[in-house]
């Protein structure tokens, strides 16, 4: 097996389907302090599907509202314009990451469920340790394992010599898919998130989401993500072959000032939102 190009993977990233048009309006739309919640409700009603799917996730018991959200508008009012876009953004990549992932040995919709609960966990952690941009902590959560999607293939080849250079050399799956394809997941995802035009942090978040003490945009933020990923891996939330060999950042724990104890508690914390499949289909 040999090691795949640059140009292989440059042109993959390029094959993945650009943002919907909507997506990037609303992005727009929530950062321009003039816009009103009537503006994000016209740009959705131009995509029935992807309204249906906001409302859906709006409704979920992670958001806790108390009575049923049935508008864009009330959606955007009660949970405001942030958490409207991290809802967007989850309901247009939904159907990238709700596929099979064969070369990391993930069942239909297993990717999506760990994107989905990682972003949610992430989000929960940014509100523990008083991160304030909740938002981007879902959408780095949402998105950190997007380069699955572009290097299933090449890994379905190599999962086997991956998992043996794991077992030898007692490496970290990110060292063995480096080793043995010159490239790991987070760098491809991080490419990915450059092709939507996502802030640097993002981008900087998705490649260093295995170690985070590396990050050099916004530690915390990656730290936090990191962190998330963990929880649901111990949690078994869409466990692929890289599941059993993930441990926890010391360094991670340093920046967010938590401790192993920290992780039981949200781990507790989380159990309670997870229940709610509403969280998961779409």
């Amino acid at each position: 097996m040999g090691r795949i190009s640059i140009e292989d993977i440059v042109q993959a990233v390029r094959d993945l389907p650009a943002l919907p048009s909507v997506v990037t309006k609303i992005m727009k739309l929530t950062e321009d302090p003039n816009s009103t919640a009537q503006d994000i409700n016209n740009a959705l009603s131009q995509d029935q599907a992807m309204t249906a799917r906001v409302l859906k996730l709006a409704n979920s018991a992670f958001y806790g509202f108390p009575r049923r959200i049935a508008t864009v508008t009330d959606a955007t009012v009660f949970l405001g314009f942030k958490t409207i876009k991290s809802i967007v953004m989850a309901a247009s990549v939904s159907d990238i990451l709700n596929t099979e992932i064969p070369g990391y040995a993930l069942e239909h919709g297993e990717l999506w469920k760990h994107s989905q609960c990682v972003a949610m966990a992430a989000r929960h952690i940014a509100r523990k340790v008083k991160f304030a941009q909740l938002d981007l902590a879902y959408t780095g959560g949402l998105l950190h394992d997007i380069g699955k999607v572009i290097l299933n293939n090449a890994m379905k080849e190599a999962y086997h010599e991956v998992v043996a250079r794991i077992n030898e050399k007692n490496i970290d799956f990110i060292e063995a898919e480096n080793a043995v394809l010159g490239f790991n997941h987070a760098l491809v995802g991080a490419r990915v998130a450059e092709k939507w035009n996502l802030p640097p942090e993002l981008v900087d978040t998705i490649a260093h989401h295995h170690n985070p003490e590396r990050a050099h945009v916004n530690n915390r933020l990656t730290s936090i993500v990191h962190l998330a990923d963990v929880v649901c891996v111990s949690m078994g939330i869409g466990i692929g072959i890289d599941g059993m060999l993930y441990t926890v950042s010391a360094e991670a724990l340093k920046i967010l000032g938590l401790d192993e104890n920290d992780i039981y508690v949200i781990i507790n914390e989380l159990t309670d939102i997870f229940v709610d499949e509403q969280s998961f289909m779409i």
